[in-house]
């Protein structure tokens, strides 16, 4: 679990991120509560209320299947849940996501919000223009990227294979 404490939401958007349907039952939320918020009893109106922020915050979309509600995560629920891990909880699939960059001086603001973007993603600075992160993180990434319109002066690479052979 999170070293630090745990809030309804931030679990609600965990669950999502780490369903792999991209959806979870609520209703186990309901049915087994100690599971979720280490011991704490939950609440219908707290859910309630957590789904409300989590829904006007644009983090979760709420859908009916078969007479069921069914809330998914949205892309900014996704990048969110993403920065709320810790990198040392994260399980690590071996890959290293690393970004390169060398963004005009006339686009010396979008180069700043892509630094500060990168730190909130918990990537860290290699060299000046080139950042590596454990995170699974290269869809958001890279949808950050085309939606900033700085696709061309950014690479974004995934590689299990970094360092130097020494044979």
């Amino acid at each position: 679990m999170m070293s630090k404490k745990i809030t309804l939401t931030n679990a609600i958007l965990f669950s999502l991120e780490k369903a792999i349907d991209g959806f979870v039952s609520l209703q186990d939320y309901r049915q087994h509560p100690m599971a979720y918020l280490n011991g704490r009893y939950l609440k219908q109106s707290d859910l309630s209320q957590a789904l409300k922020r989590l829904r006007e915050g644009g983090f979760i979309k709420e859908e009916k299947d078969e007479g069921e509600i069914i809330f998914k995560l949205t892309q900014k629920g996704k990048d969110r849940a993403i920065l709320l891990m810790d990198e040392s909880e994260i399980e690590w699939d071996g890959r290293w996501r690393i970004v390169i960059f060398d963004i005009p001086e006339k686009r010396r603001a979008v180069r700043v919000v892509l630094r500060k973007k990168l730190l909130d993603w918990g990537f860290r600075k290699w060299q000046r223009s080139v950042w590596a992160s454990k995170k699974s993180c290269t869809s958001q990434l890279r949808d950050f990227i085309k939606s900033v319109g700085i696709e061309d002066w950014v690479l974004v690479i995934e590689s299990d294979n970094i360092g130097f052979n020494t044979n």
